[in-house]
């Protein structure tokens, strides 16, 4: 017990002692004593003891002096390189973060010319005499805003669906030139309004089927809404993401998406027609909104704006019917939405005149919008799909336009 007294007892995993260069030496190494039955620790007597301690310290040293060495070279090679190899599972990797890295740097658009806006608001009345346009009493947009700066021409439809309209009746790359030729079309009829295309996409589509919840509607797939996006961006258009409730409703469907209406490039379109709020199946009658639904839709996304510093939203409400959208003059305005009452109405020319007339122009809210349909346009006489320079008649200019 003596020379274990002056030994100090180093308590030392043998194993472990064995590998490191310490106790590479066969006469130390032999030399330890375990002093407990589970062999966990072991015993050096005094003639190793200093031995080790030199030893000890010897290596210590020299250690740390291949660790700084390896500090240096690792710090000049990460100089060297400015792309590294991934870390291996079990090693720890310490990297600086700067801010940079982890808070995206906030957007900052130019501030809204007020006069310029006024004077484009007055532009877009084209004269009307009846007090109605431009509206009175509508907040100015936040930052960003697209309309009446730019008209926005759009076209329509499902991937998934020919007939429903143009974007998903031809190939993609067809479909985007016929696109750039309307546009041309749009900025040679009306050369001092700039035009913003689009792609209007039907991501929720009413269905005459029940599906497995009974609620006659299919959601597309977060896939194809992508490819919607892809498309978009090769032609420099924003998107529009359409939502036809059917037997669900607009609380349901909306919040669904959200991960898309962050997006400062995707905005909204609400089908009152496939609103089937008495239980009808989709198709069987014209559905219905309230301005509650459209007032509903406005908090969400203005909520979403405000907490990701968006620009404003277009909010795209379609209508050729009265009672498709009730108590009108409910319906609120808000800085972080533009909204757009879209006629959408099809048939011969005096047809939809009479619809812009009674349901859009006497009815004001906003902005206006108009729909052309490339083949149900032309069903019956004079078989004509009105040109953009006989839309640029009505009053108040449409500055949204949609073909299907």
């Amino acid at each position: 017990m003596e020379d274990r007294a002056r030994s100090k007892l180093l308590y030392l995993n043998h194993s472990k002692y064995k590998s490191a260069s310490l106790a590479t030496t066969p006469e130390i190494v032999n030399n330890f004593k375990p002093i407990d039955s589970e062999k966990k620790y072991y015993f050096a007597p005094p003639r190793l003891y200093t031995s080790l301690i030199n030893m000890k310290v010897k290596n210590i040293v020299m250690f740390n002096a291949i660790f700084l060495s390896s500090l240096i070279l690792l710090s000049n090679c990460s100089q060297s390189n400015s792309i590294s190899k991934p870390a291996k599972k079990d090693t720890v990797k310490t990297v600086a973060v700067t801010p940079a890295d982890t808070v995206p740097k906030p957007v900052v658009y130019p501030p809204l010319n007020k006069p310029l806006y006024d004077s484009l608001m007055k532009r877009l009345a084209h004269g009307d005499t009846t007090g109605k346009w431009p509206v009175k009493n509508t907040p100015y947009p936040l930052p960003g805003a697209i309309l009446p700066f730019k008209r926005v021409v759009a076209f329509y439809g499902n991937l998934y669906a020919k007939k429903m309209g143009i974007l998903g009746e031809l190939p993609p790359n067809e479909m985007l030139a016929k696109l750039k030729g309307e546009v041309k079309n749009w900025e040679k009829a009306d050369p001092q309004t700039p035009v913003q295309p689009a792609l209007h996409y039907i991501a929720v589509v009413a269905s005459g089927s029940p599906g497995k919840d009974g609620k006659f509607r299919n959601r597309m797939p977060f896939k194809q809404i992508d490819s919607v996006l892809k498309l978009a961006k090769k032609a420099h258009a924003i998107v529009f993401l359409d939502i036809q409730v059917a037997l669900s409703n607009i609380h349901a469907e909306l919040p669904l998406l959200e991960k898309y209406w962050i997006m400062p490039n995707v905005h909204f379109g609400m089908d009152p027609e496939f609103s089937m709020k008495d239980g009808s199946h989709p198709g069987k009658k014209i559905g219905t909104y309230d301005a509650a639904d459209i007032n509903y839709v406005s908090a969400y996304l203005t909520n979403l704006v405000k907490k990701y510093n968006l620009p404003p939203k277009i909010l795209i409400v379609h209508r050729f019917t009265k009672k498709m959208v009730t108590n009108y003059q409910n319906i609120k305005l808000h800085p972080e939405i533009q909204l757009v009452m879209d006629m959408d109405g099809w048939g011969e020319p005096d047809l939809k005149t009479g619809t812009y007339r009674y349901f859009i122009h006497n009815e004001p809210v906003q902005f206006t919008g108009y729909k052309l349909f490339y083949k149900n346009d032309i069903k019956k006489a004079p078989h004509h799909m009105l040109t953009p320079t006989e839309v640029l008649k009505y009053k108040p200019y449409p500055i949204y336009i949609q073909y299907q």
